[in-house]
């Protein structure tokens, strides 16, 4: 998939408030956020809202989805909670519900299948089985990161870890919690200091797409945080407060989510759309 001929084919005007998660499972996007336990979903057609899901208990705030197709489910995290809730797709839309680290804002599936949590409170990273049972717990505070956003796995086994702070952090952290590198702004062939970056996602080449939220772009980096470009994703009036990302390399796709008066989730394809 060729992340720099990536052109914007559609965009999704969400009906909720305040929606930042995005996730796309098969022929279906899903959107959640704010002041709602519903999630919105759309065809990945036309993007017309199929149905909701409610998500009872998830709380106000889901920063966070993740789909995975082995186990046909969505992930939810519910940060005011402190909750992961795993919805069957294959149509009884049962909903399983356990308890996490405190805060959860981002949520992955590792090619175990598993779910990796970030606990953004509680400073950690948790590992679970689809069913709810912890399988690894990473301290992130040896790492130096404060205020973790998201978690994805490498092929490696290492972790790439974003910090969503002012002067913004990306780091590859190891199973012992020990970094393994980290993005230095000062490198000439890196692209000056993050702000606040969110959602990540992880080509099969284990590059790294970073949503950058305050500089309202999206940075690409090789694995190894030694260099980074500014996708150049054409937008009228740019991108503004991107914050989920949704990777499908199967379609040559990418969905960004903003957090901004637009409500939108942005679908950019790399290759001809058929209609």
């Amino acid at each position: 998939m060729d992340l720099n001929a990536l052109r914007l084919t559609h965009a999704i005007r969400l009906q909720g408030r305040w929606r930042y998660a995005v996730a796309s499972l098969g022929d279906e996007v899903f959107a959640a956020g704010g002041y709602s336990e519903d999630v919105e979903v759309y065809d990945t057609r036309n993007f017309i809202l199929r149905r909701r899901l409610t998500i009872p208990g998830l709380g106000s705030q889901c920063f966070v989805l993740a789909a995975c197709a082995h186990n046909n489910c969505l992930y939810a995290s519910g940060c005011d909670s402190s909750s992961v809730h795993r919805i069957d797709l294959s149509g009884s839309n049962a909903v399983k519900k356990w308890s996490v680290g405190g805060g959860p804002r981002g949520l992955s599936v590792n090619k175990a299948h598993n779910v990796v949590v970030v606990c953004s409170g509680a400073n950690k990273l948790q590992e679970y089985t689809t069913r709810g049972s912890l399988v690894r717990e990473i301290s992130l505070q040896q790492a130096g990161l404060t205020s973790p956003w998201h978690a994805v796995q490498l092929s490696t086994g290492d972790y790439v870890v974003s910090q969503y702070t002012f002067t913004g952090v990306v780091r590859v952290v190891g199973v012992d919690g020990q970094v393994v590198c980290s993005y230095d702004q000062s490198q000439p062939l890196n692209v000056g200091q993050m702000n606040y970056p969110a959602s990540l996602a992880v080509t099969k080449d284990d590059n790294i797409l970073v949503a950058d939220f305050n500089n309202h772009r999206i940075l690409l980096m090789n694995s190894s945080l030694s260099s980074s470009q500014v996708l150049a994703l054409s937008v009228d009036n740019g991108i503004r407060k991107p914050i989920g990302l949704c990777l499908d390399e199967s379609r040559g796709r990418l969905y960004v989510s903003e957090q901004s008066r637009s409500q939108r989730v942005l679908i950019f394809d790399s290759r001809p759309v058929n209609h």
